[in-house]
């Protein structure tokens, strides 16, 4: 068997067809459903024109249709490419423009702004409506009647050098696209994956046949992405991660964050896996547990057995909180659309400082002049991750030779996060060095200060920017968010960082908001952050 995902997921769907695959509110596929329904939808994009290395855009919430979608394009060794549903039309157009997309499929709800792009995207070939309520537009044609008028397409033989694609958030400008080979991606994902979850380290041929035993043995594994399957976090490590070992993949109904519908769905289904952003996610969670709590209709979180976070920090106070709710086991795992670097394990007995991760051999810590930095030396590095390093990105060689570079004979990828490595060989994460702030000669990192804050009880949230100041280059500025019924002031807040923190690093300004503004993957809207204090302190 070739290292595909499509071709192992199809011998998948031959040993255990008749268990669950997908599951979203009412809808729910089997893996021979998931499989053949896929296939169709390979058919109607064979018969549109596209074959291997074609891209074919998802602008999809999280669905079964955004699953079967992606499984499709795979079968056709096409390539499915991520689009944000928060995108408007310049946007949207940006990126099925940038990735040379010949296919969109997309939730009716979001019809009009595809309207609005249709005609500025002449090499689109096909347009797909996921009905969800809205109205199917001229030129697009529904989902449901192109699986119900395609036979399943034939199975191919695939090769392990296709080219799997996710974009990136375009948190340092605009999103470009950060090309893996497929069966290396594949083997990176079976390599993290299965040990994590306790099965050891099987040959791909073998899977099929270990998944079967996981069901027959009531071990199979139950995932639900609580953020979305557009973002990396959301895909790799809440569907990719858990298909591969043949589990069912449970998507939330709802069109944003609402902890209590993750609760209740972790009750119903008996969910075993969630997958979530770090506190951005995990305080509201807490909050829904103990809301559920009070009025005496508590969530049944029994089944509940494993947390994976990635993408913000996830801190130490937020996880010991959520270790009162059960016997559950913490992954934190350091990463980004260009690489894994490391991981955090916590449970009840074991609960790790804030930012601080075991580093596997495959990654290394680079001051900015190449030298490998030594561990305890206190001097901070770049973190290049060693492991499963992309291609490249999507027409962009310049990016591309600035992000992966070969040291020593060995290619790393350079994500832009720094850290420090302490004398034990952990990594202390300091943060995206994008978003470093340089005041009077001190660097200081956002997350770092964003932490200090958020320890004081009243506070919710926190981001931290630097704006530019004539007396430091640029000064430390905070915009917080309270908790319902505080009333802490800002200089109250300042004081209490000025205990966790060295002076330097303590916020000149801190202004309160009712919310601190987030993307939907729960990242922070540093230009929103810049732009409150800014319109705040004038």
């Amino acid at each position: 068997m070739e290292m595909h995902f499509a071709t192992l997921w199809e011998a998948l769907a031959d040993t255990i067809g008749d268990r669950e695959a997908l599951v979203c509110g009412d809808t729910r596929r089997t893996w021979s459903q998931y499989e053949s329904r896929s296939a169709r939808l390979a058919s109607a994009l064979a018969e549109a024109g596209l074959g291997a290395n074609a891209k074919v855009g998802l602008y999809l919430y999280n669905s079964a249709e955004y699953c079967e979608s992606q499984f499709a394009a795979f079968k056709q060794r096409a390539v499915p490419i991520n689009v944000n549903y928060r995108y408007l039309d310049d946007e949207l157009h940006y990126l099925l423009d940038n990735s040379d997309a010949e296919a969109l499929v997309f939730h009716s709800s979001l019809g009009e702004r595809v309207a609005q792009v249709m005609e500025r995207c002449p090499d689109v070939k096909l347009w797909v409506s996921v009905d969800d309520g809205g109205e199917t537009i001229p030129g697009a044609i529904r989902y449901e009647d192109l699986i119900a008028g395609h036979d399943p397409a034939k199975r191919m033989q695939r090769s392990e050098d296709d080219v799997y694609m996710l974009y990136t958030g375009g948190t340092t400008g605009m999103p470009k696209g950060v090309m893996y080979n497929m069966g290396g991606i594949l083997q990176g994902f079976i390599e993290l994956g299965f040990p994590i979850l306790g099965l050891g380290l099987p040959e791909v041929n073998e899977i099929p046949s270990l998944a079967a035993k996981l069901w027959e043995e009531g071990r199979a594994f139950t995932a639900l992405p609580g953020c979305p399957m557009m973002h990396g976090t959301g895909m790799w490590l809440g569907v990719l991660i858990p298909h591969i070992t043949g589990g069912s993949v449970v998507s939330l109904t709802g069109r944003s964050f609402d902890a209590h519908e993750l609760w209740q769905t972790v009750q119903r289904e008996r969910t075993n896996e969630i997958v979530i952003v770090g506190d951005a996610f995990a305080r509201p969670m807490l909050t829904a547990l103990k809301e559920a709590r009070d009025r005496e209709t508590p969530y049944d979180v029994s089944a509940l057995k494993l947390v994976v976070s990635s993408g913000v920090i996830f801190s130490s106070e937020v996880k010991q909180e959520l270790l009162e709710w059960g016997e559950f086991v913490l992954i934190d795992a350091m990463g980004s659309t260009e690489g894994s670097m490391a991981t955090q394990i916590t449970t009840r007995g074991n609960v790790g400082e804030t930012a601080k991760f075991s580093k596997p051999p495959t990654t290394k810590v680079f001051t900015e002049d190449g030298r490998e930095v030594e561990p305890g030396s206190g001097e901070p590095g770049m973190i290049a991750a060693g492991a499963t390093v992309p291609i490249g990105y999507y027409k962009d060689e310049a990016k591309s030779e600035a992000t992966f570079k070969t040291i020593d004979g060995v290619r790393y990828s350079f994500p832009g996060d720094w850290a420090l490595v302490e004398a034990d060989g952990t990594l202390t994460l300091l943060g995206r060095g994008s978003n470093c702030i340089n005041t009077a000669g001190e660097k200081v990192y956002p997350e770092e200060v964003e932490e200090a804050v958020k320890q004081h009880p009243d506070v919710v949230d926190c981001l931290v920017v630097g704006v530019d100041d004539e007396k430091f280059g640029q000064r430390v500025t905070a915009v917080a968010s309270l908790r319902a019924g505080c009333d802490a002031d800002p200089e109250a807040l300042r004081q209490f960082t000025r205990t966790k923190l060295a002076a330097y690093k303590v916020p000149k300004q801190i202004v309160l908001a009712d919310q601190v503004q987030r993307a939907s993957n729960g990242k922070a809207d540093y230009k929103w952050a810049r732009q409150t204090v800014l319109d705040a302190v004038g």
